[in-house]
């Protein structure tokens, strides 16, 4: 489901926080409430560039919310995350980035370990700007060592949050959206798509200090 004119928009509340919610990052609004649940197997590992930090546009924090297997690790080119670092030893581990050594991430199979027990892979997601994202594997060679995959998508990117946006590039919520429907075709990801829709427009009237509300409504 879009937010559009021809679907329901999902309500908010308009009570206004004295301060920005620190999940979702809205001031006027908090959104939190609505986010989805998925069931999904798919392990996912945000490294987070540290200037994500201060971005209210962030939309790798609409995954954590939503993924139970979706961890946060913030990256640091002279500290590594140690607990990912520990987590790669023990998952076969891929970098999402789209480079001409890349393969498509729908050719990984599960493997079985010593005991015979399925390993699910884990899949890092640069959760940064492209050229951050770039400097991150150059000034980080355990990052740069480990095999890296790509999507396949055919959609345009809906994220229009930041200026200088590059044709073809996904914000990282849609990158994570996208693997899910790739490595789990039979899951229904429209619950996140909406929250991850949801998210863009209520953003846009909290930046100009307004309440989002349904659409035929005023706006407090």
């Amino acid at each position: 489901m879009s937010l559009n004119s021809d679907t329901p928009h999902i309500p908010v509340a308009s009570s206004k926080p004295a301060t920005l919610c620190l999940q979702c990052g809205l001031r006027y609004q908090c959104i939190c409430s609505h986010h989805p649940k998925l069931d999904s197997a798919v392990h996912i590992a945000l490294l987070t560039h540290p200037n994500e930090l201060n971005r209210a546009t962030n939309t790798g924090k609409l995954l954590t919310q939503s993924l139970a297997n979706c961890t946060v690790h913030i990256w640091d080119r002279v500290h590594p995350p140690a607990a990912l670092l520990e987590q790669i030893k023990h998952q076969p581990t891929y970098v999402l980035f789209p480079s001409d050594d890349a393969f498509a991430v729908s050719s990984i199979t599960i493997q079985d370990n010593q005991q015979s027990d399925a390993v699910e892979p884990l899949f890092i997601i640069l959760d940064s700007t492209w050229q951050e994202a770039k400097k991150m594997l150059n000034k980080s060679p355990w990052l740069a060592a480990l095999p890296k995959v790509m999507l396949h998508t055919s959609n345009d990117s809906h994220y229009s949050l930041r200026r200088n946006q590059t044709t073809g590039h996904l914000c990282t919520c849609e990158v994570g959206m996208a693997l899910l429907q790739q490595r789990e075709p039979q899951r229904d990801v429209t619950p996140l798509q909406q929250y991850f829709e949801l998210f863009l427009a209520v953003y846009e009237e909290d930046r100009n200090h307004r309440v989002w509300q349904e659409k035929g409504k005023e706006f407090l």
